[in-house]
């Protein structure tokens, strides 16, 4: 059974940063590329970043270019998103996802998807 379980989100100040982590399970990790969302209240779910199975490409939403970094350890079937000068409209809920297509895909399409992990940006 795939499982995909987020941890590391929490009240931080803006300006500050976190670090959410994706443990995977029950899927061959190494050849999945995978994705990170958020949905904030009364938002659809949105694409904020993305990388291949082998790390050595990474797509992220012009919202959080330059803030954001996506990186992934297959050793560990973990992939993380680095957050750094976190704003208040960060504030959302933050899903990874997987998915097995080539091309990296920045609609919110992917096969597989965690329970989301709450993340709070106060000014």
């Amino acid at each position: 059974q795939v499982q995909l379980v987020e941890s590391g989100g929490g009240l931080v100040q803006a300006g500050g940063s976190l670090r959410l982590s994706c443990a995977a399970s029950g899927l061959p990790f190494s050849i999945y590329a995978m994705g990170w969302f958020r949905q904030a209240p009364g938002k659809e779910r949105e694409f904020v970043a993305n990388i291949n199975w082998s790390g050595s490409s990474t797509y992220y939403a012009d919202s959080v270019k330059g803030r954001f970094t996506c990186s992934r350890d297959n050793a560990k079937n973990t992939v993380y998103l680095q957050m750094n000068g976190l704003k208040p409209e960060d504030t959302a809920v933050y899903y990874c996802a997987a998915d097995r297509r080539r091309v990296l895909v920045t609609t919110p399409s992917y096969q597989y998807w965690g329970q989301g992990t709450q993340v709070t940006v106060s000014s």
